[in-house]
């Protein structure tokens, strides 16, 4: 492993970014790549057992910040994780439910990859690995730890995960819900979260989801839910382009996602999935940092959307039934 990986690693495991400032791509807005701030720190450990609502099963601070082991709150809901998605493969490639929890859910900081085709989720370690699918923010550490994990996973690993992750069924852990005004944030673990102050401020255009207990998000929950707050008119204006009604602007998704948008064989399903992540894959595609073999259709669907169109499009679809 590089010196410069084993930096980002250390790093990562204290919950800092790889510089004091990312590099953030031209045109890339700060809402959907979150960046923790140089000061950063993370809280130090009391010592206590941590718990969340539901689950019988108790961790260790030091346990919930371990990316070789993935904290699995409600073992008895799912299949038991094959060991590179349970504990991972040291010294590059972390455990898979790490980040993307034992459910599969993930974070607005990630992805939600419960359910999604088998095949797919290969496409996309294929892509990863091959530089095909980037980030547009450089040395951000949940997108840079995942392209190192997928260059350094080896084939059966990757068709075990893969294997386990298709079978999950997604959950439905996000309320959408349209606001003049949010309530001021702070960054910390790559995402926003709600201020102490209880102060409001405009949302303009942006999205800013946020989990409803970030604590239990911290801890790793896949039962952790989040509230998606967009621009007013966003869900009938996202509606209106993803059912095709403005063709200037998009041809329908349902042409290649299905028409519950559930997906479509190898195609994923788009629906209910967080807005903050949809919007960067939306944004990536078209400025192509998002690249490989299934994206090329996607690409000319993109080239005619601006930001404001990219956000009613991820508010539209996360209000949808997953």
């Amino acid at each position: 492993m590089s010196k410069a990986l084993q930096g980002l690693l250390i790093l990562a495991l204290a919950g800092l970014n790889y510089l004091p400032q990312a590099c953030l791509a031209e045109g890339s807005p700060e809402w959907a790549y979150p960046v923790n701030p140089p000061e950063f720190k993370l809280a130090p450990d009391d010592g206590a057992m941590r718990h969340v609502p539901g689950s019988t099963v108790e961790y260790l601070l030091p346990q919930l910040r371990d990316r070789f082991l993935a904290p699995d709150w409600h073992p008895a809901e799912h299949q038991p994780m094959p060991s590179v998605v349970a504990i991972g493969r040291k010294p590059d490639v972390s455990a898979c439910a790490f980040c993307h929890r034992a459910e599969g859910t993930g974070g607005p900081e990630n992805a939600s990859i419960a359910g999604l085709p088998f095949a797919y989720i290969m496409q996309q370690m294929a892509d990863f690995k091959s530089g095909a699918r980037s980030t547009a923010v450089s040395k951000r550490a949940p997108q840079t730890l995942m392209i190192a994990g997928a260059k350094a996973i080896s084939d059966e690993d990757a068709r075990e995960a893969a294997s386990y992750f298709s079978s999950l069924k997604p959950r439905a852990n996000i309320t959408v819900v349209e606001s003049e005004t949010v309530p001021k944030t702070y960054v910390t673990a790559w995402i926003l979260a709600k201020s102490r102050s209880n102060e409001l401020e405009p949302i303009g255009q942006r999205i800013i989801e946020l989990p409803d207990n970030l604590e239990d998000f911290e801890h790793r929950d896949g039962y952790a839910t989040f509230t998606a707050y967009v621009p007013p008119s966003s869900l009938k204006r996202g509606e209106i382009l993803v059912s095709g009604q403005n063709a200037a602007k998009a041809p329908a998704c349902a042409q290649c996602h299905g028409q519950d948008l559930r997906g479509m064989g190898e195609i994923p399903s788009i629906a209910g999935r967080s807005p903050t992540y949809i919007f960067r894959q939306l944004h990536e595609i078209k400025t192509g940092v998002r690249d490989g073999a299934g994206i090329q259709p996607m690409k000319q669907n993109v080239a005619n959307l601006n930001h404001e169109d990219m956000i009613a499009i991820a508010a539209y679809l996360a209000s949808l039934k997953r």
